[in-house]
């Protein structure tokens, strides 16, 4: 009977002792910082309304690209990616599934234009007017 309760007190003892749940956490896990993005505008001041910007560096060669979400008139959203490379600029309008990517065609002051066949984007700080035939659209920066 002695031994019973010896064996007991001490599967008891040896469990909680090695149960001991450390301070530090678990070592293994990877953790991830988060961090706050913000893009600056051609003046050189912080645009807090955009959403997310990153700039990659493959074999020298820079690509910054910046996505923000813009409302129409009709209160769709939309997600917009400008995309700058050592070769090209791009924006890209995704909305319903679709994706228009537009080239950089000029900027003036403080308007960039991007076409692609029969669709003109004119972006300025904080609306994008998109034209294609009679139709124009236009977007504005929001905040979500």
């Amino acid at each position: 009977m002695k031994k019973v309760i010896l064996v007991a007190v001490s599967a008891t003892v040896l469990s909680m002792v090695s149960c001991k749940k450390s301070e530090g956490g678990n070592k293994e896990v990877i953790r991830s910082e988060s961090s706050e993005s913000s893009y600056v505008d051609n003046n050189g001041k912080i645009d807090s309304a955009s959403a997310s910007s990153s700039i990659t560096e493959v074999n020298g060669q820079k690509t910054e690209r910046t996505s923000n979400i813009y409302k129409a008139t009709d209160g769709t959203l939309v997600k917009v990616i400008f995309e700058t490379t050592p070769k090209e600029s791009t924006l890209s309008i995704r909305n319903n599934n679709k994706t228009f990517i537009l080239k950089k065609s000029g900027s003036s002051g403080n308007e960039t234009t991007y076409t692609k066949e029969d669709m003109t984007a004119k972006v300025t700080q904080d609306s994008i007017h998109l034209i294609q035939g009679n139709n124009v659209i236009e977007l504005k920066k929001t905040k979500i």
